[in-house]
């Protein structure tokens, strides 16, 4: 039987555009179609990679926190919130702006690679 939190991450997956399911790290992840991860979902929590504005507007949130590697909670991961299920409701939000964000990075990567 699936948490609510998984629930809600494959729904997130079918609703957002561009959402792809994987793993990373042997978590349930959303990855744009190119393959790179945008959220993963941990125990109760989801972890977004996110542009500067959004990620500082994501920590105002009670309880969200600069994330850390799953296995490692001393290893910051640069760039990336970790939200908790109190705020699941915007979980779609924040989604659907990583993936624009990493999109966007992947764009640049390929523009600086010509």
């Amino acid at each position: 039987m699936m948490t609510q939190s998984e629930e809600l991450f494959h729904q997130i997956v079918n609703e957002v555009p561009g959402a792809v399911a994987g793993k990373m790290f042997g978590a349930s992840c959303i990855k744009t179609m190119n393959g790179k991860a945008v959220a993963i979902l941990w125990q109760d929590s989801m972890l977004f990679k996110l542009d500067e504005k959004t990620r500082l507007e994501a920590l105002k949130l009670d309880g969200s926190s600069m994330a850390s590697h799953l296995y490692a909670p001393d290893k910051p991961m640069k760039g990336w919130v970790s939200l908790p299920f109190k705020h699941s409701g915007k979980w779609a939000d924040f989604t659907r702006k990583a993936v624009a964000f990493v999109m966007t990075l992947e764009r640049n990567s390929k523009a600086d690679n010509k």
